[in-house]
């Protein structure tokens, strides 16, 4: 089947102003709209998007239910004149804020934005919702889940890549693609950003992982500014020819996005209609992912970190009490730090707000790690409000054989997609026999089926009960699970330190057991990584078992520089910033000041050379966009106590240089001028933020009032970016000597060098490079 293709670029054509907004003319010109989608159709499209793409409660209030109503009324009334089915789409595109951790729009709030949206388009006749042009995992969870609660409509998700095939907020294809399944999306694919050249890879990589239909939308290749306006560097023959080979290789949907007219539609259409799509495959993975990766399961034992976890751990519990919140983020930094590949979260304890502290913990672990979470937990409550706020595909711990626990989590795990911990108990107790914990473990498996949870999606726990009160607790174990291995087929994971308890010398009896276990065949151990003895089994049997190919991991973690024991991190200032734990760092750079330490070199010793480092593993991929902005975060509430110490001595603070930033007129969406200011300003740059939607001639003005030698400009719409040249032109005919770095999703080197600018930004940190040289 086929989309359509960039309206905003029909819309300029027709004389769509820079900066004007779209949708409007769903109301003021509708014949122009009309006139747009009847040429897609004659085109070949089977799917066609109404014009409601920004139509969101920022940027209409009240107008909303008319714009989007409008918007359809004009898409179905054309559709009502042809002689073939053709589906009439509500486009539902970003809402122009990132949500926490990335920003600070409430996951809550941005769903409620995407519910209203939905509402209207379905009541208004939609016949599928399609989300695009995504590239916050958090945000399009919101608007699936809006989309899913609130309506009966098939629903499409197609996201935003860079060229290293990540979202803005770090998702690679995989973890994206384990996320949108999991809300059971009915197709997913990529669009905008690129075109099908760049688009290619991450094509390969979507009908590698994915079990529902592919969608491929790119752009008519990457923007150029010719006199003035923006137009792409691909033909509509070379685009329809690379859009064969995806149809060939087994997407099922093409279209396209900016630059593509109706003769790029048309002649994909041509060259594609008569291709048999390949059969879909279920991939039937065992996985699971975060905001920004993921872990399959079934290829070696995956260690889930045990130390989230109240459960005999006495300082843990008095965090709880206490709502220290930084306490429980140090023990995920350290359990990341020390291998782990999952990280258990549990916070279950008299006198808490389960649910409440469940949500906060979840929400505020994934400030300062990447790794997947396991939300363990036996309070429903507290299970959803985890899963609704996670923002990636959860393992889910747990469920047993009980009937009253599978009627209350197997309908959360439906709803939100997650692998579930299937405990080999029921209402009789824990089977005292192999036999009858693989009967149980059969139960669980086949009532997960009446919801429509496949067998991949379980991992069977046979349960770890102690030796010390029974000799043959672990042959039952480890016989149970290799039986529920070989008949059902399931992956297995064990609490491993269990089977020590009342003895001495617990780790050793741990390893031991552990290391059988792997032999068995088990699949996951929750253990401490910071066990050398247990990390070290893991890293053994791996090898042992072929599941280290060439033992590089062996050979790595055995090399010189990796022998030393592993331990917590010892929290000091820099660390406290890395790691993004804001109240520490606050905490420490007080106490530095107290003990005598200059306020620079506070500065200078700490601050920066912790920013400079998560800096450059950003820009090597080793972290993402959440952690940065934590991290600038955390430097932040530092630098404050800082500030407050110069001043308060009377000193005056090194200026290191003042830099004007705007998004550009006609363009509202100001993300990633605000992520850019934030790390500038953690760097001690003096910041001078216009906003977003500003004229060039304010831009001049303010640049010449304030002398300003650095002026950072951003732009997210091809509609757009021709005010940001125009900007240029006039700055650089007043103040000549003024540097102009440039940033924006629609931009690329050449393109920004063909508009006039000094420096293309192709991230935040770029930017403080570029800063640093200039100034």
């Amino acid at each position: 089947m086929f989309f359509d293709g960039g309206m905003g670029t029909l819309l300029q054509e027709r004389g769509l102003k820079a900066g004007e907004l779209p949708e409007r003319w769903n109301i003021d010109r509708p014949e122009d709209i009309k006139t747009i989608h009847k040429a897609y159709i004659k085109a070949g499209s089977d799917i066609v998007l109404a014009n409601t793409f920004g139509a969101n409660r920022y940027k209409y209030g009240e107008e909303l239910e008319a714009v989007i109503a409008s918007g359809i009324k004009n898409l179905k009334d054309v559709i009502a004149d042809e002689g073939r089915k053709v589906y009439a789409a509500l486009d539902i595109g970003p809402c122009g804020k990132l949500i926490y951790p990335s920003g600070d729009l409430d996951f809550d709030e941005a769903y409620d934005v995407f519910k209203e949206i939905c509402i209207i388009g379905e009541k208004n006749g939609a016949d599928l919702i399609v989300i695009e042009t995504m590239g916050d995992i958090a945000e399009v969870r919101a608007a699936i889940l809006a989309a899913k609660e609130n309506t009966a409509l098939p629903v499409f998700c197609t996201l935003i890549f860079d060229e290293k095939g990540r979202l803005l907020t770090g998702a690679d294809v995989k973890s994206a693609v384990l996320t949108l399944e999991a809300l059971k999306v009915d197709a997913l694919g990529a669009n905008c950003g690129l075109g099908p050249k760049e688009m290619a890879p991450i094509v390969k990589e979507l009908l590698e992982n994915s079990s529902v239909p592919v969608i491929v939308n790119p752009n008519a290749g990457l923007p150029v500014s010719v006199d003035g306006k923006t137009v792409f560097n691909i033909k509509a023959d070379e685009f329809s020819s690379l859009m064969e080979g995806f149809a060939k290789d087994g997407a099922w949907l093409l279209g396209g996005c900016c630059g593509t007219t109706p003769e790029f539609i048309e002649k994909t259409v041509t060259l594609c209609k008569d291709i048999k799509p390949l059969p879909i495959e279920v991939k039937n993975k065992t996985a699971v992912s975060s905001y920004a990766k993921s872990v399959e399961i079934g290829n070696g034992t995956v260690v889930i970190g045990e130390r989230i976890n109240p459960t005999g751990k006495k300082k843990f519990k008095e965090a709880l009490l206490n709502n220290d919140i930084d306490y429980i983020l140090r023990e995920a930094v350290n359990e990341q730090n020390n291998g782990a590949d999952i990280l258990d979260v549990n916070v279950g304890l008299p006198g808490i707000d389960e649910v409440k502290v469940m949500e906060e913990a979840i929400r505020e672990i994934q400030t300062v790690t990447d790794l997947p979470l396991q939300i363990d937990t036996a309070n429903a409550k507290a299970m959803e409000a985890a899963l609704r706020h996670y923002h990636g595909k959860a393992l889910i711990n747990s469920v047993n054989g009980k009937q009253e626990s599978m009627d209350t989590v197997f309908p959360l795990v439906k709803k939100y997609g997650g692998v579930v911990v299937g405990l080999t108990l029921d209402e009789n107790g824990i089977p005292e026999t192999a036999e009858g914990r693989f009967a149980v473990a059969k139960k669980i498996v086949e009532e997960a089926k009446k919801y429509g949870i496949p067998e991949w999606d379980i991992i069977i726990d046979p349960l770890t009960m102690t030796i010390s009160t029974d000799g043959n607790n672990a042959k039952t174990t480890l016989e149970a699970l290799k039986m529920i291995k070989e008949r059902l087929g399931v992956k297995t994971v064990l609490g491993v330190s269990n089977i020590s308890f009342g003895l001495p010398n617990r780790e050793k009896i741990n390893t031991a057991f552990f290391t059988m276990a792997m032999a068995y065949g088990l699949d996951a151990g929750i253990i401490n990584p910071a066990s050398e003895s247990m990390m070290n089994a893991v890293i053994n049997s791996r090898a042992l078992l072929g599941h280290d190919e060439g033992c590089e991991d062996y050979i790595e973690k055995n090399s010189e520089a990796e022998t030393a024991t592993l331990k917590a991190v010892d929290t000091d200032l820099k660390t406290a910033v890395k790691m993004g734990l804001k109240d520490e760092a606050l905490q420490i750079a007080r106490a530095l000041l107290k003990d005598g330490k200059a306020p620079l070199d506070v500065i200078n010793e700490f601050l920066i050379p912790a920013l400079d480092e998560v800096g450059k593993d950003f820009e090597n991929g080793k972290v993402f966009l959440p952690k940065l902005l934590m991290s600038a975060v955390s430097a932040g509430a530092a630098f404050d106590e800082v500030k407050a110490a110069i001043e308060a001595s009377g000193t005056a603070q090194e200026k290191k240089g003042r830099i004007l930033l705007a998004t550009v007129k006609g363009d509202i969406h100001d993300i990633g001028k605000n992520i850019v200011k934030t790390l500038l300003e953690n760097y001690g740059y003096d910041v001078l933020d216009l906003g977003r939607d500003v004229a060039p001639e304010k831009v001049v003005e303010a640049a010449v009032n304030e002398d300003i030698n650095l002026v950072g400009l951003s732009a997210l719409m091809t509609t757009t970016v021709v005010n940001m040249e125009e900007t240029i032109r006039q700055l650089k005919a007043v103040k000549p000597e003024c540097k102009i770095m440039v940033g924006g999703a629609v931009l690329t080197k050449d393109y920004a060098e063909s508009i006039g600018a000094d420096f293309y930004g192709k991230d935040a940190m770029a930017s403080v490079g570029y800063a640093k040289e200039v100034l």
